[in-house]
């Protein structure tokens, strides 16, 4: 069996910018870290790009909605389109997956509570074993709401992305201490 590196909808709207998640280059770099990593092996790499809605920043064929890769992307690497947080739903991302009988995957990218932690979810769901390295995945804070509670800062919110996710998920404090499994090429 197989490691695969999911990369979740690192895309311009949400790493470059006036509107990017806090602290975009260390997490850029952590990401650039794994796709060495894991191409290093012949790992499977996987990007999936958030198809947003209309008028949304991810929005198809809209500056924002393209690939924000801390390195080119290589030939031997898959992006799969989706419409929905889980990237396993109306995707080919299961099938790809068998046919390299990947059973652990490597999740990375952005938002930590949303597109990260539902991919992660979906993976455990489907017998996937998951491991979501801590510096490699990303989100923004929650805003104030007056009278309700005060802004959650982003670093929170992704800690508590990661204990939602339960204890099937395997949590590495640091990118650069993930090793990948070679997959076989079919």
């Amino acid at each position: 069996m197989a490691d695969a590196l999911i990369v979740v909808d690192l895309q311009t709207a949400f790493v470059r910018g006036p509107h990017a998640v806090p602290g975009p280059g260390p997490l850029l770099e952590n990401i650039r870290l794994l796709l060495g990593r894991a191409r290093a092996t012949g790992a499977l790499v996987v990007h999936l790009q958030n198809d947003g809605p209309d008028g949304a920043p991810d929005e198809p064929g809209t500056p924002g909605w393209e690939l924000a890769l801390p390195v080119r992307l290589s030939d031997t690497e898959v992006v799969v389109r989706k419409t929905k947080d889980d990237g396993f739903v109306g995707t080919r991302l299961n099938e790809l997956l068998h046919q390299y009988d990947v059973d652990r995957l490597v999740v990375c990218g952005v938002q930590s509570e949303m597109c990260v932690g539902a991919t992660a979810r979906g993976a455990m769901e489907r017998g996937y074993r998951v491991l979501l390295p801590h510096d490699a995945h990303g989100t923004y804070d929650i805003p104030a709401v007056d009278g309700l509670a005060e802004r959650v800062p982003a670093h929170h919110v992704a800690r508590v992305a990661e204990w939602a996710l339960g204890d099937e998920v395997e949590i590495a404090p640091h990118a650069r201490d993930v090793d990948f499994n070679e997959v076989a090429r079919r």
